[in-house]
């Protein structure tokens, strides 16, 4: 079933990118992901995305309510879903694509055994509070 999309329009790209990822980072925090960090890709040139945003949890539950929640507040601010998620079904590493900014919520064993920040060391790596 598809949402009535809010109409909001956001003349930077740049500036789009960065919103999705603020908010983002707001779903996180309500649902109080750990170790929240924005990786700002757009000085990599093999990057696909403007920002990744990462954190785990230490349940699938609690990964799973952060997804959710992720989703809700982009939705909420923006009016934008997302183009593409998988990992739903185990919920071990839930991958949310917003097209500019791609999600990561990992459980905390997957997060410590891909690295994922080491990836893209060459990231700028902005870190948050959980609230």
């Amino acid at each position: 079933m598809l949402r009535n999309k809010q109409l909001k329009q956001i003349s930077n790209p740049i500036e789009e990118s960065k919103r999705i990822a603020e908010a983002i980072v707001h779903g996180m925090q309500e649902k109080k992901g750990k170790n929240i960090v924005s990786l700002d890709m757009r000085n990599i040139s093999s990057s696909v995305s403007d920002y990744f945003v990462v954190c785990h949890a230490d349940s699938t539950t609690q990964v799973k309510a952060i997804a959710d929640s992720v989703e809700d507040e982009v939705f909420k601010a923006l009016g934008e879903e997302p183009w593409h998620k998988e990992g739903f079904q185990n919920s071990e590493w839930i991958l949310i694509d917003f097209a500019s900014v791609v999600v990561h919520i990992f459980r905390t064993e997957k997060r410590d055994h891909y690295g994922i920040e080491d990836l893209w060391g060459d990231a700028e790596v902005v870190s948050y509070q959980s609230e």
